[in-house]
């Protein structure tokens, strides 16, 4: 299944300083959802500093992510089942002071 994943706001400094990400995950006998995504990427694209991006199964408070320019928490969050070409933005709006 190919999707693109992007990073803003600070997120894409854990991700190798790409903001870009086309990705195609292999296939499953079960849907692939945000959150066998996330697992996905954190073995496989998370560089650095883990617990800035994840928090247990989930992105960490003050992650926003959108699918295909839809707040995620409007698809059913986490058991979103992801579609092809499916487009997922995470923006970090944690920032320092």
């Amino acid at each position: 299944m190919h999707l693109t994943l992007e990073f803003a706001g600070g997120a894409e400094l854990l991700f190798g300083k790409q903001k870009t990400h086309p990705i195609d995950l292999p296939d499953s006998q079960t849907p692939w959802t945000i959150r066998t995504l996330l697992v996905w990427m954190r073995d496989n694209l998370l560089r650095e500093r883990p617990e800035l991006f994840i928090q247990g199964d989930s992105v960490r408070p003050g992650i926003l992510v959108l699918v295909n320019d839809i707040d995620w928490e409007l698809l059913d969050g986490l058991n979103y089942q992801l579609k092809e070409n499916d487009n997922i933005l995470f923006v970090s709006t944690l920032h320092g002071g």
